[in-house]
């Protein structure tokens, strides 16, 4: 078994909506059915009994090694905890070679569950040890160390919930909520409108009092000292006991309570100048320890903190108590788990100790031994929830304390004898407020039920029915599709929006070019979804980017798919049909929106055929309005947008909507065939997106096929007279309808320049050359710069043997490099003649030509006498 490709689909996919870890995996002949392998199967349920059932493959009840290899590493991360489901095995054409898919939530953990899996089935190939115990405690420390914490995690769920997408911006706490202009950010609990200066103020704690104080909060009564004489000194005005806290510190790091003795209080300096050289002494206040958690200036939840400690039995020691108390399932290292494991750390022993406690004493029974002075979750503390019992006037002390240090999300420390009474009627206080507050003791309290606080933060930054999405518009297809992005694009600018797009020419906002190259895969999508000023977003969704990570977003307001055509890569990544490649475009349609649209050409019975797959709805386009489908979908009061006589038409019942032709301005009046079926896609996806209709007209009349607007797209110059044609057409379909289009113009004599991609199959570079060869007098050869694993010589070769087989016999040249091939056609143009230059380097060649047009115009311009 080899595994030699390994991907992480980070979005929807082929496979599934889910992410999933795909790789190409090679079995031998003998591996290919694990019922020829004599006790395999046996080994691998000795070593791994939870692995379950197997994927049967015909008459093989087993399957392959390579499904073996899919069921462990899925059920290898269900037993590490991680909620996972899916997984594919898929035999591909190509014998003992198989496409193994696995559903992950964390990529770095569904990467270590594959690696484990293929050591789980070699061990079981080779009868070798494999240690199960150990490769679970393995991926489930990796899986707490990587995934969100429960804190950020309640907020992402609640997000999703509500149908709000996020993405995680680092390793980290940072989380990105919807897209684009309507996009919100978190760091842990502490949301993008949090100002630095309200977080500054609460990690100040004695600002922070008198903050409160001001606004007649109860406080306790203290003072900033600088020494320990200055701590002595506050200590006999205040008189015992009292709390001694570094003014800057968290987590209840270094705070020592009920500080009663002269040796209790330097004890106490020690611990909190170990945090921060400016230290508080504050009066202590006697009673519980509670916290309120206000967002968006409500109080949504409460508990009551206990700090870490243990009941004694009479028979066990403090060290065998902690660890009873810490085969709790709930506890943990760190903040991945409800509660966090009690440590007989120093701090622990000292409390222990001023309790005549060590770590091998037997406390009598029912003696509550504290470890703890602080009740802090993260130093083994448990909560209980209170939320019902807080008095309102407590709730508004702890609402007005968020709002003077400014904070919208804040975890107010309260202490009180009674969370039910107001603090002032029992001596309580507010001993801090906290910026970015742990929500543990409210998600999942050791005793009582957890409080909805996720959704209480995603509430205050998205109000009713805000999912923090922008129109997004996804378009695929064989052939058309940059020009359509960018059509969709232009409309949508129209109407004043902020666009972003992605081609196969870069990425643009609001008309800028921010990325150069192909951009049209999951990562640019990704990366424009992020930009703050888009408003917008188009995308142009090609098939290398589906199969390599996905889609770069969840769902999709609107997708269109153009046509499904012979040439677009067949034979790579083991998509070798054109039923294949349907397959793939299809995802775009998949995950449409339930209140989206797929905007489908009715005349292509693979794309039509793609109606049953999308979740919301769908307009069908095609020039011929009295196509059985077409006419169907409008009766049944559905949309349709195909061509009337000189208008496009967009019709929905007795409803219709028309554009000239001849306002379409990349139609050239509707002589152009394949730019009338791109405007018609753009209409649908325009229509879908709800645009105004006199937007839309003035969109397409303003939208020219230049080398600016839409470079290597049908771009027309005039050159002494003759028609000159640049275009980036590459496959078979693309000069098929290159072909229709020219002949419709009149011209004297027609001349073609041509190459061919080495990465296209044989038959699909001859094809080009059989079709252009039966419509141009003469036809120009050159070698692309780069020939993509072929030989010198050997794509031109294929050129002409299409040409051997074209209808009419052409006059062919052969010339090394693109431009000296351009170079030449030019210099043999007369007026009235065509020339269709298909180039390979878009941006140069089409500078080169546009600056030898205008030498010839140059030239051509009188000298004044």
């Amino acid at each position: 078994m080899n595994i030699s490709r390994i991907r992480a689909l980070r979005g929807p996919n082929l496979w599934s909506r889910r992410t999933a870890i795909e790789a190409i995996v090679t079995c031998d002949e003998a591996q290919r059915c694990i019922d020829l392998l004599p006790g395999f199967e046996a080994r691998l349920r000795a070593r791994f009994p939870e692995i379950g059932p197997l994927q049967a493959l015909g008459q093989c009840q087993g399957g392959s090694v390579a499904h073996v290899l899919a069921a462990a590493a899925l059920a290898l991360q269900a037993q590490a905890g991680c909620p996972v489901s899916f997984s594919r095995t898929t035999q591909t054409t190509e014998p003992g070679v198989y496409q193994v898919v696995v559903e992950y939530t964390e990529e770095a953990v569904g990467r270590f569950a594959l690696e484990l899996a293929e050591a789980l089935c070699r061990s079981a190939l080779d009868d070798t040890g494999f240690d199960l115990a150990d490769a679970l405690a393995r991926l489930r420390e990796l899986d707490e160390d990587v995934r969100l914490g429960p804190s950020t995690g309640a907020i992402v769920h609640a997000a999703v919930v509500r149908g709000i997408p996020y993405r995680r911006l680092t390793d980290g706490s940072l989380v990105q909520f919807g897209w684009g202009s309507r996009q919100r950010r978190i760091q842990a609990a502490e949301i993008d409108a949090t100002s630095a200066v309200a977080e500054q103020i609460a990690q100040d704690k004695e600002l922070t009092k008198q903050l409160l104080a001001t606004v007649g909060v109860p406080v306790p009564e203290g003072r900033a000292v600088g020494d320990l004489d200055e701590a002595i000194a506050a200590f006999e005005a205040l008189g015992s006991p009292v709390v001694v806290k570094p003014r800057d510190g968290n987590q209840g790091k270094g705070v020592s309570v009920n500080v009663e003795t002269r040796e209790h209080l330097e004890a106490a300096w020690a611990a909190a100048s170990e945090i921060s050289s400016d230290i508080l002494v504050e009066r202590f206040i006697p009673g519980h320890d509670f916290r309120a958690l206000v967002v968006g200036g409500q109080l949504v939840a409460a508990a009551r903190r206990e700090p870490a400690h243990v009941v004694g039995d009479g028979m066990h020691t403090v060290r065998e108590l902690v660890d009873e108390v810490n085969l709790d399932p709930r506890r943990g290292e760190g903040h991945a788990t409800p509660l966090t494991r009690i440590r007989l750390d120093e701090v622990a022993l000292a409390q222990l100790a001023k309790q005549g406690y060590d770590a091998n004493s037997i406390p009598p029974r029912g003696a509550r031994v504290l470890l703890r002075h602080n009740a802090n979750l993260s130093t083994g503390g448990t909560a209980t929830d209170v939320t019902d019992d807080v008095h309102p006037e407590l709730a508004a002390r702890a609402i007005e304390a968020a709002r003077a240090v400014g904070l919208d999300i804040c975890g107010v420390d309260v202490v009180c004898e009674n969370i039910g009474r107001p603090l002032e009627e029992q001596g309580g206080g507010i001993v801090e407020v906290n910026a970015a507050p742990g929500l543990r003791m409210h998600l999942a309290p050791s005793y009582g039920k957890g409080r909805p606080v996720g959704e209480a933060i995603i509430g205050t930054m998205f109000g009713d029915g805000d999912d923090g999405r922008i129109p997004v518009v996804a378009v695929t297809g064989t052939n058309g599709k940059t020009t359509t992005v960018r059509l969709i694009a232009h409309l949508l600018a129209g109407t004043g929006a902020r666009v972003g797009m992605t081609n196969t020419d870069g990425v643009f906002v609001n008309g800028q070019c921010i990325d150069t190259g192909d951009c049209s895969g999951p990562r640019s999508a990704r990366n424009v979804l992020m930009h703050p000023h888009v408003d917008a977003a188009v995308f142009e969704t090609a098939r290398g980017g589906m199969l390599r990570e996905g889609l770069g977003f969840d769902r999709c307001k609107v997708a269109v798919v153009t046509n499904i055509g012979v040439g677009d890569h067949l034979g790579l990544n083991f998509i070798t049909t054109v039923e294949d490649l349907a397959v793939l475009k299809r995802v775009i349609v998949q995950n449409v929106a339930p209140d989206g649209v797929a905007v489908l050409n009715a005349a292509d019975p693979m794309v039509a055929k793609m109606a049953g797959s999308c979740p919301g709805s769908v307009t069908f386009f095609a020039v011929d309005p009295q196509l059985p489908l077409m006419a169907t979908h409008r009766a049944k009061g559905h949309r349709v947008v195909y061509v009337d006589g000189d208008a496009i038409v967009a019709a929905q019942g007795d409803s219709e909507q028309r554009i000239a032709l001849a306002d379409v301005a990349i139609t050239r009046r509707g002589t152009i065939g394949f730019q009338v079926e791109n405007a018609m896609a753009a209409v649908g996806a325009a229509w879908a997106l709800g645009l105004d209709w006199h937007a839309v007209r003035a969109g397409m009349r303003s939208f020219v096929s230049d080398a600016r607007t839409v470079p290597g797209r049908f771009n027309v110059f005039d050159h002494r007279g003759a028609t000159v044609i640049a275009d980036y057409g590459h496959n078979p379909d693309a000069i098929a309808a290159l072909t229709r289009a020219v002949e419709a113009m009149p011209a004297s004599r027609r001349f073609v320049v041509i190459s061919g991609a080495g990465d296209r199959r044989d038959e699909d570079i001859r094809r080009q050359t059989e079709i252009l060869g039966a419509a141009f007098d003469e036809v120009i050869l050159y070698e692309d710069q780069c020939q993509r694993g072929r030989g010198d010589g050997e794509v031109v070769a294929l050129l002409r043997q299409g040409l051997a087989g074209a209808t009419r016999t052409a006059r062919v040249q052969e010339i090394r490099g693109e431009f000296a091939a351009i170079d030449a056609a030019l210099a043999q143009l007369e007026p009235g003649d065509l020339c269709l230059i298909l180039i390979d380097q878009v941006g140069e060649a089409l500078a080169h030509v546009a600056s030898r047009v205008a030498l010839a115009r140059a030239a051509a311009v009188p000298i004044a006498a």
